[in-house]
């Protein structure tokens, strides 16, 4: 039997979604537009220049007004209806989006009994887990898995375009005005990308807030010029009919065109991905009002000027639209704010690319990089420098590589495509399986919007062999390093909860007169013994599988046959070890076990510390503990730590001393002080036990004659790659900070 103290802050609870209104809600809409928006609000720099080259003729006025019909409508499908009106209902109840979160809600993580952690001695540690039924969901669960990683994969590599083909065209508008310095571009974008990506250490909350002014600037510009330009051929609102979009390419039958009308789309994702930064009301309020008429009209005064300008217009159709002289005042005012909002476009996806890798670790995904949490209200909003760098890296190298606009925007857009008919899939699922609406509602929603997606795709794949391979391949080795990393961790974690153990069940204490100690004999002058498997002196055969699994001695009532065991008797030392328990559960964790066989004693105070980080920026320090006593051994606890997203895991030994005396004081009032400073004492220098599992892969049988190229290749995988990553990127790494207060306790699995 345990005993525990409660929590009071229902500590317990899941992070949830931002729920704000009134001028809150006016504030965090405000910021979306530097975050959110500048990646689909950049797009007028290139859009039309993609649809037509500048090195190719000049188009008839109805291609015109059927280019800019298809740009119009494809926003209004796409970012309006598909991701404002439709997707941002689907996030996860923490208030995530994205294709992993989508994934996510089809088949929710395991929910946690924190208070379940602190059972070591519980009698039902040893049942076995209940086989899902083999329903259709459940059968296509490991495609989807393998579709949505690969989705959320090319929005990583999406988050290395993006940067690369905004900014280089902004910084383009100079080689208009000053056609001396054309050849510098490549530099000067590089210089300008160092400096986005530098900054990214201060935050979403602060950058946004630095971006959000100038981002509100910019499509005031866009709006201002695009109605300005309007005015030059006023036939150019026939673009809102949508059989203009349609007539165009019955007339050219030129498919490519639409490669080019993909990336006035380019960013919806990340109206999406974002979701856990913000909210889905501050991202409504900010499209409908103000982004989308703003790109309506940049686009028609395009198309308007195209159309009365013709060559003079066609070599930068953004540039070259600008009101006024080239070189003129406003012509320098527009090159500014379009490379600084260039640069604020690319903080969308850099954004949007911290919030998936954010996901799909605490998915156990990914293996655990350090993430650094940077506002103390949002807990979506993070800093990941790894990955920061890596973006920085590659976006330098992609820059310098395809050195034109016209080649990056040919492996621009295969990403978007991609996750966008992977949206529309696990949406269209969700609606039946998750929101139990009708399957037809479902089947609609995919054959309309899927329809568009899969006409996007088939456009953008025809680039593949033209620069498109690249997000491609980037995309494919994320994917497998994200399907390794999920198909090992949970056989390693399946090992894990295999071999949790009752503490009882091989941990014995007696005392002089040789009776248990649940024949009430006492807890003084008590002989402690180990009752386990008696293993080979041989460490080689350690790591066969019938000597790491322990539950093959147990009978059927959990209990291990002393007859067929190894029986050691522990010394008690005054001594404090805290025993770090990364995978939740009940019972005592492997480690345990394996630290009584290297070290056959018993520390006075054994503390076994799980952690639960709570959907609040920081928990007060009288609140950070929840202790609970196992009564059938004197000196063991289990331990919930709690902290806040943003709290530094830090245990402060003393104060959790001072719990555990509490709670002693609580369970027998008449407690000695004598048990109390001893217990205070041993525990000043408290050492940390954690985990390091060696994995080994296990022999698979029954594939005849192909069972030894199959074992090679899993041994491959699981020996010479995924215990290199495990062990490049321990789960401790965010936890544990004071290299000389842990031990490290190796463990076999067997996997």
């Amino acid at each position: 039997m345990s005993f525990g103290e409660p929590t009071d802050l229902g500590l317990n609870a899941k992070r949830k979604a931002v729920k704000l209104t009134g001028l809150p809600l006016v504030a965090l809409s405000f910021q979306t537009l530097g975050i959110i928006y500048s990646d689909i609000g950049t797009s007028p720099l290139y859009v039309l220049n993609g649809i037509w080259p500048a090195s190719g003729p000049v188009p008839p006025t109805e291609d015109v007004i059927g280019g800019i019909s298809a740009i119009i409508w494809s926003l209004t499908l796409l970012p309006l209806l598909k991701y404002v009106c439709i997707s941002l209902y689907f996030g996860t109840k923490e208030g995530e989006g994205g294709s992993f979160a989508l994934y996510q809600g089809l088949y929710p993580p395991k929910e946690v009994d924190v208070d379940s952690d602190r059972t070591l001695t519980g009698e039902t540690l040893n049942g076995e887990e209940r086989q899902k039924p083999s329903t259709f969901k459940e059968k296509i669960r490991w495609p989807l898995l393998l579709w949505c990683l690969f989705g959320t994969a090319l929005t990583m590599a999406d988050g290395i375009f993006t940067p690369a083909v905004s900014v280089t065209s902004a910084v383009a508008g100079i080689g208009v005005a000053k056609p001396s310095v054309v050849g510098d571009i490549t530099g000067i974008s590089i210089a300008f990308l160092i400096a986005l990506f530098l900054v990214q250490q201060f935050g979403t909350a602060r950058l946004s807030f630095l971006f959000s002014p100038v981002a509100f600037l910019w499509f005031l510009l866009l709006l201002g010029t695009g109605i300005y330009n309007t005015t030059f051929y006023p036939g150019i609102f026939r673009a809102f009919d949508p059989s203009r979009a349609v007539l165009l390419f019955v007339r050219t039958k030129d498919y490519d065109l639409l490669a080019g009308i993909l990336l006035a789309v380019t960013g919806c994702e990340a109206m999406f991905a974002n979701l856990g930064q913000f909210n889905a009301a501050s991202i409504r309020l900010s499209f409908c009002i103000f982004v989308y008429p703003a790109l309506i009209f940049a686009y028609l005064g395009q198309g308007a000027r195209l159309i009365v300008g013709g060559e003079a217009i066609l070599p930068n159709m953004f540039y070259t639209t600008i009101p006024g002289p080239i070189n003129g005042p406003l012509y320098w005012i527009m090159f500014v704010f379009a490379v600084l909002a260039t640069l604020i476009a690319s903080q969308a996806l850099i954004t949007a690319t911290f919030s998936l890798v954010q996901q799909v670790i605490n998915s156990k995904a990914f293996p655990p990089i350090k993430m650094l949490y940077t506002s103390e209200t949002i807990q979506g909003q993070v800093y990941i420098p790894a990955i920061n760098w890596i973006l920085l890296i590659a976006t330098v190298v992609i820059v310098g590589v395809f050195k034109n606009l016209a080649n990056l925007t040919n492996a621009y857009g295969f990403a978007v495509a991609t996750v966008m008919i992977s949206t529309s899939l696990l949406l269209s699922i969700q609606m039946f399986y998750v929101k139990h609406w009708p399957i037809i509602v479902g089947i609609c929603y995919f054959l309309t919007f899927g329809f568009f997606d899969a006409l996007f795709w088939g456009a953008a794949f025809k680039k593949v062999p033209h620069g498109a391979w690249v997000p491609l391949l980037i995309g494919c080795v994320l994917e497998l390093i994200m399907v390794l990393w999920v198909w090992a961790k949970s056989h390693e974690d399946n090992f894990d909860g295999k071999n949790r153990m009752n503490l009882r069940h091989f941990i014995h204490q007696t005392s002089k007169n040789g009776h248990s100690l649940d024949d009430d004999s006492g807890s003084e002058d008590m002989s402690y013994y180990f009752l386990g498997k008696e293993l080979p002196s041989d460490d080689a055969k350690f790591a066969d599988e019938k000597h790491v699994d322990i539950h093959e001695l147990q009978r059927g009532d959990g209990k291990i046959d002393e007859k067929h065991s190894e029986k050691k008797e522990l010394q008690r030392i005054p001594s404090c070890a805290v025993f770090h328990k990364i995978a939740s559960g009940p019972g005592v964790p492997h480690t345990f076990i394996g630290f009584i066989r290297q070290w056959p004693a018993l520390p006075r105070v054994v503390i076994f510390l799980s952690v639960c980080v709570v959907p609040t920026a920081r928990v007060p320090k009288e609140e950070r503990y929840v202790v609970t006593k196992v009564r059938t051994i004197e000196g063991f606890y289990g331990v919930t730590y709690y902290i806040g997203f943003r709290d530094d895991f830090d245990v402060k030994i003393n104060d959790l001393t001072d719990k555990i005396c509490d709670l002693e004081r609580r369970l027998n009032p008449a407690v000695s002080d004598t048990l109390l400073q001893e217990i205070r004492t041993v525990s000043r220098t408290a050492t940390h036990v954690a985990p390091h599992y060696h994995v080994v892969s296990k022999k698979i049988n029954g594939w005849g004659a192909v069972s030894p190229v199959v074992n090679y290749l899993r041994a491959v995988l699981i020996e010479s790659i995924y215990r290199r990553l495990a062990t490049m990127f321990p789960e401790t790494a965010n936890w544990l900070t004071s290299a000389d207060e842990i031990i490290h306790v190796g463990i076999n699995a067997v996997i």
